[in-house]
């Protein structure tokens, strides 16, 4: 099995619309190692939440190739490509995405539906999920009746449904307060430091990049540079701990 939980060999990216050409990605090559926390940084328009549609799986590149676990994603069928990225892969938005008339718990649940998972089975996870992010008073609610802060905590508790090896995060932090997003982010570097889980986000924030060990650069569509780090952990005094899952 490869060390790396994801590759991108060479990628690019081009839209087209009528006559225009936009290549938002050019010849862009990325490993991941398992295990990694990483930010991808760079100015509006530089093929940042491209880059990481590609690392999700959630496009493919105009050329080049996308691995996932050492497998050309290009070689897999759709439904092949569907399973292995609702197993490996946990995805948090800024806009959280949450179904509006669906309760906390269900919005949790909603993974392991997918994968048609027993009800037991189903509930005893997401009570865990939900116990995780510090949730367990709120699951009968729906996301209107909570803070934005919490509803990112709903949206992470979801990523984690299926126990999946990685975590992309699209501007976590970018709808949320000072206090709420360094909330997430504590969390989150506990999440990588205690259950060695790969973290990869994508954020224009300084502060929220601070807490990465792998800071990637882009600009124009191309990677720029890379920074190494030594990443901020979270203090003992946060407010959200990570509990068994």
């Amino acid at each position: 099995m490869s060390e790396f939980i994801l590759e991108i060999d060479k990628a690019t990216k081009e839209y087209v619309t009528g006559n225009t050409h936009f290549q938002a990605l050019r010849g862009v090559s990325l490993k991941i190692r398992k295990g990694e926390f990483i930010s991808i940084v760079g100015p509006s328009g530089s093929g940042k939440s491209t880059l990481l549609h590609l690392l999700g799986c959630l496009d493919v590149p105009t050329s080049g190739e996308v691995y996932l676990d050492g497998v050309p994603v290009s070689k897999m069928t759709e439904s092949q490509l569907a399973e292995a990225r609702n197993r490996t892969i946990g995805f948090v938005f800024q806009a959280f995405n949450l179904a509006p008339t669906l309760t906390v718990f269900k919005n949790v649940e909603l993974p392991l539906i997918i994968r048609e998972m027993g009800e037991a089975e189903r509930a005893g996870i997401v009570e865990a999920r939900l116990a995780g992010v510090g949730l367990s008073p709120k699951h009968d609610n729906k996301p209107s009746q909570l803070s934005g802060g919490e509803r990112q905590r709903v949206a992470i508790a979801r990523a984690l449904a299926n126990s999946p090896g990685m975590i992309l995060a699209d501007e976590p932090t970018g709808n949320l307060d000072s206090k709420s997003g360094k909330d997430v982010m504590d969390f989150l570097s506990r999440l990588w430091s205690e259950k060695k889980i790969t973290v990869v986000i994508v954020t224009h924030e300084p502060v929220v990049a601070a807490y990465s060990e792998r800071v990637i650069h882009l600009r124009d569509g191309q990677i720029e540079k890379e920074t190494l780090q030594k990443p901020r952990i979270a203090k003992d005094g946060s407010s959200i701990k990570i509990k068994p899952m």
